[in-house]
């Protein structure tokens, strides 16, 4: 069997951007083969910002534009990539694709977790499908499970560790005992961090990816505004350690669960894991992702979470799966909601044990002022430490660490209001969760 080339508009020529123009380079004879000759991708135009800019890979000039308005517009190109990030252009070249009838494939988690609803509406208004598998985890076809493989399914939890970056400051803080700026600055140093790294570190990259899968799981759109999200920008050394003490280790955990009610919890942030846990050992800038299935029971998908030639290969994948649809007039369209309406359970009524860091004042009696305000609210306590720095020895303000058993977050946060307001803590009390992941 053989066809026509299928034509490609790339927007955008970075890092992904020329990973996908190498990968249909080195590997398009393979892509046809295993196709029967069904699909030949072929790139046609690509529209950037700078056209004086060195690029990682050698694409003809004459493809070349800053027009990505010329490239959707294009009569030879078939298929629209949008890989420029952010939520506004990018939503303006999506939308054009759609209505001019051209399948789209993006890695933008940010663009279809804030506005996937108004996108995927128009993909079923003009039968034209949105494909996605890079936005979340970078190579690891975790989309794919949770929309083909696993569509007998009923998810009942996604656990995962979904940003690289923030996963390698972790590690090297507790594995080379680094400080959060001195671990932060060398994934900088090394290209695992962006020279802006706000949205890995304050969590946001990850909580958007957990946002599509939960949307995916679920089949009703997850609004990000009410959606747990916190960082790592306030872990130290103290908490590391601690951590190890106990046989636990800090990630930043992205945690969606069905519950009996009806209810769906989506949340991100730091916290504790059981070193025995085999997400405790996802280091560097993997990713991982653990599956609960009513059917499948446990899965774990693990890989590269993102990099080059890891998201090519999911770009690419989309690239085949979108024409292989122009081909067969047939496929999904992204996600078509199944549900009119769902029910995020608020973070207030979600369940964990808890680590509490207080920053308080050196004096007699804290411990007392601390554990009255937690017992007034009925929130037990299974272990206090004051830890000593040796080289502050006579410091006047020192860092007090409770560990709490099982409670509502929202009965925390109203202990934690009380505790704030005492004369002996002078600073926020910092939180992780304690999680039994079972």
């Amino acid at each position: 069997m053989s066809c026509e080339s299928i034509g490609i508009g790339l927007v955008g020529f970075g890092t992904v951007g020329s990973g996908v123009w190498k990968t249909l380079q080195e590997n398009s004879s393979l892509i046809t083969a295993r196709t029967d000759g069904a699909v030949k991708l072929d790139v046609r135009r690509i529209a950037v910002r700078d056209l004086t800019k060195t690029r990682d890979a050698d694409a003809p000039a004459n493809l070349f534009t800053t027009d990505w308005q010329a490239v959707v517009e294009d009569p030879s190109v078939d298929l629209v990539v949008e890989l420029i990030g952010g939520t506004t252009t990018a939503f303006d070249i999506v939308a054009a694709a759609l209505r001019a009838k051209k399948p789209v494939v993006t890695g933008n988690k940010a663009l279809l977790a804030e506005r996937g609803p108004e996108l995927f509406a128009l993909s079923a208004e003009t039968d034209t499908p949105i494909h996605f598998e890079a936005a979340v985890a970078g190579g690891i076809p975790i989309i794919k499970a949770v929309q083909d493989s696993l569509i007998g399914n009923r998810i009942e939890s996604i656990t995962g560790i979904i940003n690289g970056t923030s996963n390698y400051i972790l590690e090297r803080m507790t594995e080379a005992g680094l400080s959060y700026q001195d671990a932060l600055q060398e994934a900088q140093d090394l290209g695992y961090a962006e020279a802006d790294p706000t949205l890995d570190v304050n969590g946001w990259d990850a909580a958007h990816k957990a946002i599509l899968l939960a949307t995916l799981s679920y089949g009703f759109p997850v609004d990000p505004k009410q959606v747990y999200v916190r960082g790592i920008e306030m872990v130290r050394g103290i908490d590391i350690s601690f951590a190890k003490n106990l046989g636990y280790v800090v990630k930043l955990l992205c945690v969606v669960r069905a519950h009996e009610d009806g209810s769906i919890e989506i949340r991100t942030q730091p916290s504790f894991i059981p070193r025995t846990h085999i997400l405790a050992s996802v280091n560097g800038v993997f990713n991982a992702v653990a599956l609960r299935g009513d059917r499948v029971g446990d899965a774990l998908f693990y890989g590269r979470g993102a990099g080059q030639n890891p998201t090519a290969s999911s770009v690419v994948a989309d690239l085949v799966e979108a024409g292989r649809v122009l081909r067969q007039r047939s496929g999904h369209h992204g996600f078509l909601p199944y549900r009119k309406e769902g029910a995020l359970k608020s973070i207030d009524d979600t369940k964990t044990a808890y680590y509490v860091r207080f920053p308080v004042t050196d004096r007699p009696g804290v411990i007392a002022e601390i554990a009255t305000a937690l017992a007034a609210a009925g929130i037990g306590i299974s272990g206090t430490h004051s830890p000593v720095n040796p080289s502050q020895p006579d410091a006047d303000f020192v860092d007090m660490v409770f560990l709490l058993h099982t409670c509502p977050f929202g009965q925390l946060k109203e202990a934690l209001k009380t505790i704030e307001s005492l004369d002996c803590v002078t600073d926020r009390p910092v939180v992780f969760r304690i999680e039994s992941l079972t």
